[in-house]
């Protein structure tokens, strides 16, 4: 009986639970809802079930399908707030600090996903007094799914910016939101969906994908769980049985990072650098540095901070035996913070561990590298000492594991699905480093755009989305680029109306593929958005774009659009980054002068000029076509 009776109230706990009211992730506190258009407010709750939403003084009443869903729809709404809003079903909501204001989905990989904290060095002075109550983001949480669209988030909140919460915003969102909150004092919400290292196609629903028949296939594939999850395991079980290749500094009676340790056999060699550089050939594996440091005693006490700009690829770091950091990829910058009753004065002992897997390792030049306090910087530059703790062999090819966020349609079907009925102004977009060498990214990303207006129901829904910015060393010689070709795709892309464009070519770092300054793409996707979407007549929001050329005799004659108040030269000399080629497309530097609207490009070496090439590089030397409002030409080829 008392088990009957036990049965009986848990079920009819399962009954009042399911039938209370829920409301989707987005639908909470602190939200800001998209304004001047009509809007959805959805949940769930039992089958057939009363639903009453109370907002700005109106009733709104539905009643819940068959499935326990339910939606109303608010009418169009002014920018404001803070407001209320209630539910009422079985149960009660309470909805409290709702902004009516212009919602905007930031979107893509690394780039987009990069969050102020780790640029917080860069921006000292813009992040010393941030009290923004009326920026807000959402970070959608980072989830696969290969089988199908879901319907809600697993977590996430609306966050407004002060000192410490923007620390955790996407850097190009926050300062893309800053600059239009600045200028119209709107409201502004991000809904941040990003995930570093992805490429285009796993963030495109399947019904974008049917025109891209080796994605259809993997498609298929994906959906057998079967087959995903037996290829996982049997690569799991491979990797596990190679050899673990025995670091030396770790696997020794007194490790090389300890204060007992003393150093026999180690040999010189110059911070930052690459070893590879400095005689240490076609090596993978572990390798220690070791640096004697002289601190002053006015260091001695005090908070402070290491830095060791970029290490290819991963490091741990030890001072005075102790370990004060770790990081297990290359691309964070390295910024540790030292407990204030470690330093001492006179001999202390730095130790960093680096992990390499394939190209150069070591730290990356022209990055910083000190140790500093408030008041004394001593600096890391010079002369190490370096010891190999092993060397990685190769390996035979096994079987390779399934990275789900990398598949098609993984991040549409968990991080935008479950977006899609939520009203927003528009999205910006910064992706592409992950897809360097498709040849058809410029469909890829069309498709993407009209996907999500389809999904979100909009469409004209405006989409700006940000050119790849320099990266690489610099070559002196004109040359196949992979990543001017897909700028050159995300160039073609700008066809799609309701469109614009942030270039980038003069805000990279040849050593960083996550350069600093977030700032001034932030500010230059705002300038689209001011020209694009908030209709800023006579804004000048883009360098000069390339429109068309004529052939004459031996030049050929380059005309722009966005030229505003005029072509310029950005700085001193003449005009750099222009190649020239005839019909055999052997291209070789060529002469360039601006003409009142147009470029004029010519070289002795090319009679029958056909072609023309600007900035044509992973990384131009000296891009220094503008206008005169300071924004940069895109690079762009004649080539059809």
């Amino acid at each position: 009986m008392k088990l009957l009776l036990l049965f009986g109230a848990s079920f009819l706990m399962l009954l009042t639970s399911f039938g209370q009211v829920r409301l989707p992730r987005l639908i909470r506190d602190s939200m800001v809802l998209q304004r001047d258009t009509k809007l959805k407010i959805w949940g769930w709750a039992a089958p057939k079930e009363k639903v009453e939403v109370i907002f700005q003084g109106k009733s709104f009443a539905t009643k819940t399908n068959s499935d326990g869903e339910w939606i109303v729809m608010l009418p169009p709404m002014p920018a404001g707030g803070p407001y209320a809003m209630s539910i009422n079903a079985s149960n009660h909501l309470e909805i409290k600090n709702i902004l009516m204001g212009d919602v905007w989905l930031c979107s893509g990989q690394s780039n987009m996903e990069h969050q102020v904290a780790l640029h917080e060095e860069y921006y000292r002075n813009e992040l010393l007094n941030v009290d923004y109550p009326m920026i807000r983001q959402f970070l959608v949480p980072k989830v696969t799914e290969l089988q199908n669209p879901r319907y809600d988030l697993q977590d996430g909140s609306w966050v407004a910016a002060d000192n410490k919460s923007v620390l955790n915003f996407s850097a190009v969102a926050y300062f893309f939101a800053k600059s239009l909150f600045d200028k119209s004092k709107v409201p502004i919400g991000i809904i941040n969906a990003s995930w570093g290292g992805t490429p285009i196609e796993a963030w495109i629903a399947e019904s974008g994908l049917k025109e891209f028949p080796s994605f259809q296939a993997t498609l298929e594939k994906n959906k057998d769980t079967a087959f995903v999850n037996g290829t996982n395991r049997a690569a799991s079980l491979f990797n596990d049985s190679k050899p673990k290749p025995l670091d030396m500094g770790m696997n020794t009676a007194i490790p090389w990072y300890s204060n007992a340790y003393k150093p026999e056999r180690w040999h010189n060699i110059t911070v930052p650098g690459y070893w590879e550089d400095q005689g240490q050939k076609n090596l993978h594996g572990i390798v220690w540095y070791r640096k004697e440091l002289e601190i002053p005693a006015t260091m001695v006490g005090k908070s402070a901070k290491i830095a060791l700009g970029r290490i290819v690829d991963a490091d741990g770091v030890y001072l005075n035996g102790r370990q004060i950091g770790i990081t297990y990829y290359q691309y964070p910058q390295r910024r540790y913070q030292i407990p204030s009753n470690l330093l001492h004065a006179g001999k202390n002992t730095l130790v960093v561990r680096v992990t390499n897997f394939s190209g150069k390792g070591g730290f990356v030049p022209d990055k910083p590298y000190y140790i500093a306090t408030s008041e004394d910087t001593l600096r890391l530059n010079g002369d190490w000492q370096f010891k190999v703790g092993c060397v990685f062999t190769a390996q035979k090819s096994g079987i390779n594991s399934i990275s789900i966020q990398n598949q098609p349609t993984a991040l549409y079907n968990s991080m935008i699905a479950p977006l899609t009925n939520y009203g927003i102004k528009g999205a910006v977009w910064y992706q592409g480093e992950s897809n360097v060498g498709n040849n058809q990214y410029d469909k890829l990303l069309s498709e993407l755009i009209e996907n999500w207006r389809e999904v979100f129901q909009q469409k004209n829904l405006p989409f700006l989305f940000v050119q790849l910015p320099n990266f690489s060393d610099v070559q002196f010689s004109p040359y196949e680029s992979a990543w001017a070709a897909l700028r050159n795709c995300q160039f073609k892309t700008l066809s799609v109306p309701n469109t614009a464009m942030a270039v980038t070519i003069d805000l990279g770092e040849w050593n960083d593929i996550h350069p600093n300054r977030k700032k001034d793409v932030g500010d230059r996707l705002a300038l689209a958005a001011r020209k694009l979407v908030y209709g800023e007549n006579g804004l000048i929001a883009s360098g000069p774009l390339f429109q068309s050329n004529e052939i004459k005799e031996d030049k050929i004659n380059i005309s722009f659009s966005n030229i505003g108040s005029g072509l310029t030269i950005n700085g001193s000399g003449e005009l750099s980054e222009f190649a020239i080629a005839g019909s055999d497309k052997v291209f070789v530097w060529a002469k360039a002068k601006i003409e009142s609207d147009k470029v004029i490009v010519w070289s002795d070496e090319v009679a029958k000029p056909k072609y023309v090439r600007y900035a044509w590089s992973d990384n131009p030397d000296n891009p220094n076509l503008y206008n005169k409002e300071g924004l940069p030409a895109s690079p762009f080829t004649t080539e059809k």
